[in-house]
């Protein structure tokens, strides 16, 4: 509890990173990702003439990366004043976090820091007694609806980034729970199909090579969920020249992926010839003992969804009979009958633990959504219900807009005759 204490305490201060002098890395690392992200810098011009949050305190439970960084700028440049802790022990870059503290956004994560530690830094945040909340996982909201009633009757609504979150909104929704009106920002188009597909697709990749220097061409590779996220690391391992297995609980997402050309069985199946084992279902323990129990020597297994219990670590670990280290980011259990079984990244993000999350190119249009979704709450909260809502159609049409335009793509537009064809009812044969 003394721990608890010391770090939320810290909140009254800059914030609380691993090392203060790694702001100037973090500066520069920053300002890189910056010249990625023409959307959201556009927003920030924007967002600096008008101010639309100025005097909107954002409580921000996200990870602290060099692309959260420039939403935290343009959100600055807003009005508003923001409080950031990061949403996964794992997935801090701990130069970011010392550079944002220098540009006066109090940033309370340590990559790698336990889970006690872990809740003192959203407890930090929370003490910053914030209107809105920003979250990637639901763990802000859940803490504040927890533990700090009494904030919410200042608290005008929230965003959330992730599927994972999403899901369990809509769960407090359906409950009748849900504190305050949240846009699922992970829904909107220009998010989930580019973000979850194409940013995770490689940062997972890149992930696991980063952690093992597996050679994927020639394994099989076993994805976990054919989702967005599913979708894009199928396509890029594919790409590599890995086999590809996928394993799914929806008929109509197992039908797609046999339709674009991968192995589609039941994960009992899958866990016999799998080399390298990646979940992405945002669900609980979708690799457990009976799978642990199939798997060859050798086989790596990894998590690209939100938590770590995606998969049963507990289990892993009561099966063997010895854990060795040999590689930063992987754990090597050796089972009573001599296999041995990789867990990278104690089951975390792989993509963001081991390596540095998604480009700065796509994240561009996910924190765009972020930016203007904030600036609509803060706009329209008082015509909002306690519910979940998706982006409002034009936020997401002008994200997709001004990314075109900045990549110079032009495309074209319907003439007034086909407007009215698309309108009518009775054009036939």
């Amino acid at each position: 509890m003394q721990v608890l204490e010391e770090r939320t305490q810290a909140a009254a201060a800059r914030g609380d990173v691993k090392d203060p002098g790694l702001a100037e890395m973090g500066r520069s690392r920053i300002a890189w990702a910056a010249g990625y992200m023409p959307v959201l810098a556009q927003i920030k011009e924007r967002f600096a003439r008008e101010k639309p949050l100025a005097g909107v305190r954002i409580g921000a439970c996200l990870h602290v990366t060099t692309e959260t960084a420039n939403l935290m700028l343009a959100l600055q440049a807003g009005g508003a004043e923001i409080a950031l802790c990061a949403s996964n022990p794992l997935s801090t870059q701990d130069d970011v976090a010392a550079a944002l503290c220098d540009f006066g956004v109090p940033t309370f994560a340590i990559k790698g820091e336990n889970n006690e530690t872990y809740y003192s830094h959203i407890e930090a945040v929370v003490a910053t007694k914030p209107h809105m909340s920003m979250d990637d996982g639901c763990d802000l909201v859940n803490t504040i609806y927890g533990k700090h009633n009494d904030l919410l009757k200042d608290m005008i609504g929230g965003c959330e980034e992730t599927t994972t979150g999403v899901i369990r909104l809509k769960a407090m929704q359906k409950d009748g729970v849900l504190p305050y009106p949240v846009i699922a920002v992970n829904n909107a188009l220009t998010k989930h199909m580019f973000d979850n597909r194409y940013g995770t697709g490689q940062s997972t990749l890149d992930g696991i090579i980063r952690a093992t220097n597996v050679l994927l061409a020639g394994r099989t590779l076993v994805v976990v969920g054919y989702g967005w996220c599913g979708r894009g690391v199928a396509s890029r391992a594919s790409g590599m020249g890995a086999h590809v297995v996928v394993t799914e609980v929806d008929p109509r997402k197992a039908i797609e992926a046999t339709m674009d050309g991968y192995r589609v069985m039941p994960m009992e199946q899958a866990a016999k010839i799998g080399d390298v084992f990646v979940t992405v279902t945002g669900n609980y323990h979708v690799i457990g003992k009976a799978h642990f129990d199939l798997m060859k020597d050798g086989a790596i297994v990894c998590n690209s969804g939100h938590f770590n219990d995606e998969l049963d670590l507990d289990a892993i670990k009561a099966m063997a009979v010895k854990k060795s280290e040999p590689r930063t980011f992987v754990e090597q259990y050796e089972l009573s009958d001599g296999r041995k079984v990789c867990i990278l990244a104690d089951g975390r993000l792989i993509n963001l633990a081991a390596g540095e999350g998604h480009p700065a190119a796509v994240m561009d249009m996910s924190f765009a959504n972020q930016g203007m979704a904030a600036a609509y709450l803060a706009k329209n909260h008082k015509s909002l219900e306690k519910k979940v809502y998706d982006v409002p159609l034009e936020i997401d049409e002008e994200v997709a807009t001004l990314k075109l335009e900045s990549m110079g793509i032009k495309i074209d537009t319907l003439t007034a005759e086909q407007l009215k064809y698309m309108a009518s009812w009775s054009e036939g044969t």
